[in-house]
């Protein structure tokens, strides 16, 4: 509950918003990108981010919610760089046209944000297949944002490298993570439709994400490279909640104004781990509520991130 939420080591706890944990931090000369910018936690984060001084890049499926969020953060701050792209996570396809898009463009990137287009208020209850074949959350949460970063990984270096400045990966998961499938990832049966459990689906995507984040942090680590790679956890966000309690939306939007977070608050950890100084040279760490947490014993085996690094390049190829 609301009283109940002390400021960690950092300072800033679950009720900081994402322009507390941003306060007083310019971020001109910078650029990101930014995924599911449409709505929700994305568009804030984007919306911050501007008002920081980023130069914005949404990756966005639906483009004429996109163009909304854009106008409206223009609106608000008129000096804002803010521009809109698509892309649709579920299909690789999309992934490598934005991409393509984006490196012919030119254009340096210092901030990659990945948002997971699924959260636990829009799973898929019923087995599904992405346009690629893939099971839909391991498809649109985990495996679309692994190609992009691969993809993207070059621009990256290059600009930390001209401007002498690191670059930060910053990748959207869930404690969601903790309750996925007994093995963790479905290596053998990803597409496996009678064994198919809608949270356990959900779960191993997230927790894909943060083994994904892990590896690339010590590959990039490895290699010299100054980019750091984080994963966080945003926080449950009441308004997400509102419409899937029908007739008792009303009590639960109250209620849930006391036990779980709004969009500032949501957007704060993905701020926090993307710009703030006490962040430089942090990788391959696990946040929650602007603070270091800690994940699942799963999310933390370096044998099982290696063989899904491996397991996704094969994918994606």
């Amino acid at each position: 509950m609301w009283f109940c939420r002390r400021n960690g080591t950092s300072g800033f706890s679950s009720s900081s918003t994402a322009e507390e944990v941003t306060n007083g931090i310019d971020g001109s000369g910078l650029t990101a990108i930014v995924t599911g910018a449409s709505s929700g936690i994305g568009s804030e984060t984007a919306r911050v981010l501007a008002l920081r001084g980023v130069n914005v890049i949404m990756g966005i499926r639906n483009m004429a919610a996109g163009e909304k969020v854009k106008e409206a953060i223009v609106k608000e701050i008129p000096a804002a760089k803010v521009d809109i792209m698509e892309l649709d996570l579920s299909s690789l396809a999309s992934v490598r046209k934005f991409a393509s898009e984006f490196t012919s463009s030119g254009r340096p990137l210092n901030l990659l944000i990945v948002k997971y287009e699924f959260d636990l208020c829009r799973i898929a209850t019923s087995f599904k297949l992405s346009k690629d074949n893939i099971e839909l959350h391991f498809a649109t949460n985990y495996l679309g944002h692994f190609l992009l970063t691969h993809l993207l990984i070059e621009t990256m270096t290059k600009t930390a490298r001209e401007m002498k400045r690191e670059g930060r990966i910053v990748n959207v998961s869930s404690e969601g993570h903790r309750y996925t499938y007994k093995e963790g990832i479905r290596f053998d049966r990803l597409n496996d439709k009678e064994g198919y459990k809608t949270l356990a689906a959900y779960g191993q995507s997230k927790l894909a994400n943060i083994l994904h984040t892990n590896e690339l942090a010590r590959r990039l680590k490895e290699d010299g490279e100054e980019i750091t790679a984080n994963s966080l956890h945003p926080g449950a966000i009441v308004t997400n909640l509102f419409d899937r309690f029908g007739v008792f939306k009303g009590v639960i939007s109250v209620v849930g104004k006391f036990m779980l977070k709004d969009i500032p608050q949501g957007a704060s950890t993905s701020c926090y781990v993307a710009l703030h100084p006490q962040v430089k040279g942090i990788s391959g760490e696990y946040f929650s509520d602007n603070n270091l947490a800690k994940p699942s014993s799963k999310a933390a085996d370096t044998d099982l991130s290696k063989k899904l690094w491996e397991f996704s390049m094969n994918l994606v190829k």
